[in-house]
């Protein structure tokens, strides 16, 4: 089989440019056929659509790589055919009727406190304390641009549940963030060690390892993208 093409899949409060470092740093090792969609963030089935969509117009066989809540968008959306694998970074991973909400509520991050509604049904980091929140170990600069074009969920996408999770019938791997202070650490190792993931990598850093620790998040994905192979 063809090295698989890459499909990044973003998560809450951030768009597909959240994976700007990872998309060069990819680029720079070769792999040319990269792809990042940018979902709605309304319910789980409408980003798992997107998701589906996109990776149904690519040609061979698709690698879905998923941050955050976007580890519950591949896991929904990793069923089709030429989808080969998943990565999840940071991510959430739920089995057959669970919720982003629901694994959250077993562990608490420390940052639940920091999330605040508007009065459109939206969920925002408040801007204050994103810093604090979401991406720690990043430069207060990177961190502010991340505050300022978050990109707000509907409050309710997180009581969605998984259908039939797809990392009960292909190859994952999976990157727990030790300092995460948005999908506590302890719920990420449980679902690390449930997916049965070809390899587990622990980091010390925050909920944006993505950004903060881009070459150790491209080493994972390069791994699995070559063992797909």
């Amino acid at each position: 089989m063809a090295v698989p093409s890459i499909l990044l899949v973003h998560g809450f409060w951030g768009g597909a440019a959240h994976w700007a470092k990872v998309i060069v740093d990819l680029n720079e090792r070769g792999y040319r056929d990269l792809h990042a969609v940018e979902n709605p963030l309304t319910a789980l089935a409408d980003d798992a659509e997107r998701t589906r969509k996109m990776a149904a117009q690519i040609d061979g066989p698709v690698l879905l790589v998923g941050h955050s809540y976007g580890g519950a968008v591949i896991t929904e959306a990793g069923d089709l055919p030429n989808v080969v694998g998943l990565v999840y970074i940071a991510a959430f991973a739920p089995d057959a009727g669970e919720s982003p909400g629901a694994i959250t509520e077993q562990h608490p991050p420390a940052a639940a406190a920091n999330l605040a509604p508007d009065s459109d049904g939206y969920l925002w980091v408040k801007p204050g304390k994103f810093h604090e929140s979401f991406c720690q170990d990043l430069p207060e600069d990177e961190a502010l641009v991340m505050a300022v074009t978050q990109k707000a969920p509907l409050a309710g996408t997180f009581g969605d549940t998984v259908t039939a999770p797809a990392w009960k019938s292909k190859a994952s791997w999976y990157q727990v963030s030790a300092a995460d202070r948005m999908i506590h650490p302890d719920n990420q190792r449980r679902m690390a060690a449930r997916v049965n993931p070809h390899e587990i990598i622990e980091l010390d850093s925050g909920h944006a390892s993505l950004a903060s620790r881009p070459r150790e998040v491209t080493d994972l994905i390069t791994k699995a993208a070559d063992a797909l192979a």
